[in-house]
């Protein structure tokens, strides 16, 4: 069976879609995660219950809103880009030639 090398670029229907999920979950898992352990060891070190700990969980927060923005419009930008791109290819060009030959061939007709 011959390589189409068309289609070797070509994912399948789902992976943009999950690797979407997982860069975005990664964006809300992982700031909140480092801020929470961060916290409560500051808070631990320096006595400081349960500042710290509010203020690295808050800061991790918006760091987690910031990149979800950041990536939810990238990924907007990028849809946008492939329907403008899907609209300039289905407006199909009229070659000069064809549409002279196809008028000397209804005329033979």
């Amino acid at each position: 069976m011959p390589i189409n090398p068309e289609k070797k670029d070509e994912q399948a229907w789902w992976q943009p879609a999950l690797q979407m999920f997982a860069r975005l979950s990664g964006w809300i898992v992982a700031p909140l995660l480092l801020g929470l352990a961060l916290g409560k060891w500051l808070d631990r070190k320096f006595d400081t219950a349960p500042w710290l700990f509010l203020a690295s969980t808050m800061l991790a927060f918006l760091i987690s809103m910031f990149a979800l923005v950041k990536n939810a419009m990238e990924e907007y930008r990028k849809i946008e880009k492939d329907q403008n791109s899907q609209k300039n290819n289905s407006n199909p060009r009229i070659d000069s030639n064809a549409s002279n030959n196809d008028l000397g061939n209804k005329s033979k007709k």
